[in-house]
């Protein structure tokens, strides 16, 4: 679906254009047209192949979708790939952002995407000194939205994660933890393949060697880069401190385990006292001291649960039970 199609020229706006009128513009000096799709359809691509003289690799990937999130050189254009991450109902979902980028041309398509750039072309008109630098300058501002929306997501599971290590030590709440920071770990993974790969490439589009088509905004370039290298960085420093917190769970689990082991065997130990009394005094010989006492049963049970409280003290005291 058609978003947007319009023409700048010397950073203000000069029309909406239909799509067939593209080309017309496209050979005006000092004029750069950019053109917002969503969903694109095959017979959209099509057009835009035709009307921007797109390299036909890169619009088959755009066709296809579900690429790594990369920036390809094609000479006289570029072709960017990035995802998005979006909440739906607690959880992650992955969509895609293609653009082409050309001398006097800018088109971006978004795939299953509920985020749209109204803002960032706002933004670009707003600053019309920007906006001078032309295809470049807008092609910065889609990347720097794009990448400003990994914060929130970022700050998100970080307060996740500290929601996580303030239960960690509640008892009987390990497997639940565990559950939880595989699950956060999963969404950690899910973020650095959108986050990694796009660092990559916003170094290279930063670097004295990156291509022509982006270099009056190699420093707008570079600052995206620092804001993923930020992000990349905290994603590591989580991800290091799952790992931290699943050890830690994995203790508390042994720990766990070793004092039911611990009140198993006193229990045991009790029981295995009153067991030998037992059987020494129901051994079946005739001549047993014990066997024509008066007092000889109730003292055998006096003695076993006097043996039996004793061991219990001991075991209570040394924290057995």
């Amino acid at each position: 679906m058609l978003i947007n199609c319009v023409a700048y020229e010397n950073g203000t706006r000069l029309a909406d254009l239909q799509v067939e009128e593209i080309s017309d513009y496209l050979e005006r000096p000092d004029c750069f047209v950019w053109v917002a799709l969503s969903d694109a359809s095959p017979h959209e691509l099509d057009q835009m192949k035709i009307e921007f003289d797109l390299h036909e690799l890169a619009v088959e990937d755009a066709r296809h979708g579900h690429q790594r999130p990369k920036i390809e050189d094609y000479g006289d254009s570029l072709f960017a790939v990035m995802h998005q991450i979006e909440l739906n109902q607690g959880e992650f979902s992955v969509s895609e952002v293609n653009v082409f980028v050309g001398r006097n041309f800018v088109l971006s398509i978004r795939n299953r995407s509920e985020q749209n750039f109204l803002a960032v072309r706002e933004r670009c008109e707003r600053e019309p000194q920007l906006l001078q630098h032309g295809a470049s300058f807008v092609f910065y501002a889609l990347m720097d939205a794009v990448v400003d929306r990994y914060f929130p997501i970022t700050d998100r599971l970080e307060s996740e994660l500290e929601e996580i290590e303030d239960q960690i030590f509640d008892k009987g709440s390990a497997q639940a933890s565990i559950e939880r920071l595989y699950h956060l770990k999963r969404k950690i993974t899910l973020l650095r393949h959108a986050v990694a790969p796009l660092m990559e490439a916003a170094g290279k589009l930063s670097g004295n060697r990156g291509p022509e088509v982006c270099a009056n905004s190699r420093h707008y370039f570079r600052d995206v880069h620092d804001h993923l290298t930020r992000i990349n960085a905290s994603l590591e420093n989580i991800r290091d401190t799952i790992g931290t917190a699943i050890q830690v769970n994995l203790s508390m689990v042994t720990i766990e385990e070793n004092e039911v082991n611990k009140r198993l065997a006193a229990w045991a130990g009790i029981f295995a006292v009153a067991t030998a009394f037992a059987g020494i005094w129901g051994m079946n010989f005739k001549v047993m001291p014990e066997l024509q006492w008066e007092y000889g049963y109730p003292m055998a049970l006096l003695t076993i649960a006097s043996t039996c409280g004793f061991l219990y003290v001991r075991f209570k005291r040394s924290g057995w039970l």
